[in-house]
């Protein structure tokens, strides 16, 4: 009788359940927020809709972070609360992003010029648009169905690693790009150009198999809860006031923390053979 009704206690309940699919349900609705303010920034041509999507995007992220955790927290994980965590960053971080970089990089360009050259860099950011939603949601895929993924590049054994650049990182670079231009679209065909090619370049690192830090081994329950604190605030207040060069920065370090790992790693290993003989 004693052990049911202690099996009783540590079994969650089922309300529980509900508690992460709410924070996933808040990550699907920023992510149509971000959509809806890309579209009416095009309807009406004010560029504020387009930092609006941005910041939702950016917003998007602790909605993912934190309906995991809880999960974890609460025992309260499912397959369920897995397949619905990953239709929702396909929206937020796939769709949402795809189509801000799209019509903030290559719609709102002006009708001046040559009009032929200007129409094939709109089809052509168009579909660099679309292969980054493929990379995406072909990078949740691969996330999904691999249990010990391990990196071309392997780092510290005593850290965890994302195999490829995660989907929320790609859609967060994209994001304060725009952020950091206050939503004012490219004007410029050849701007537009240098734009393709870092989407282009984000969407390959998902795919690809480069090692990018996870922070996983960050436990926050242990340790001293004050310096926490005063980390978090540490973190929070530049956000508030220089939001804009904030966000790229930490989006453009953890991209280049990842150039950095391969090329390092490459570079290591052409020396080995020299240094055993």
């Amino acid at each position: 009788m004693d052990e049911l009704i202690e099996r009783r206690h540590k079994q969650p309940r089922r309300a529980m359940y509900v508690l992460p699919s709410l924070f996933t349900a808040g990550n699907i609705a920023v992510g149509y927020y971000a959509v809806m303010q890309s579209l009416q920034a095009v309807s009406t041509g004010d560029a504020r809709f387009f930092d609006r999507a941005a910041i939702a995007i950016a917003f998007a992220m602790p909605f993912d972070a934190l309906d995991g955790r809880i999960a974890r927290m609460t025992n309260t994980a499912s397959e369920f609360g897995k397949e619905l965590d990953s239709l929702a960053d396909v929206i937020t971080f796939g769709v949402a992003p795809s189509i801000l970089a799209y019509l903030w990089g290559f719609r709102m360009l002006p009708v001046v010029g040559n009009l032929v050259f200007r129409q094939k860099v709109m089809d052509l950011g168009l579909f660099i648009c679309f292969l980054f939603l493929i990379c995406g949601a072909s990078r949740l895929a691969r996330f999904n169905i691999t249990k010990d993924p391990k990196p071309q590049n392997p780092g510290r054994p005593d850290r965890k690693y994302f195999v490829g650049m995660p989907i929320p990182a790609a859609a967060g670079v994209v994001a304060s790009v725009v952020h950091c231009f206050d939503g004012q679209p490219i004007d410029n065909i050849w701007i537009a150009l240098v734009w393709l090619s870092f989407v282009a370049f984000v969407g390959f690192l998902m795919v690809s198999r480069w090692r990018f830090w996870s922070g996983k081994e960050i436990n926050l329950s242990r340790g001293h809860p004050f310096r926490l604190l005063i980390l978090l605030t540490l973190a929070v207040v530049p956000l508030f006031l220089w939001s804009g060069i904030t966000l790229i920065t930490l989006a453009l370090s953890y991209t280049v923390y990842g150039l950095f790992s391969r090329v390092s790693y490459g570079w290591m290993r052409r020396r080995r053979p020299q240094t055993a003989s």
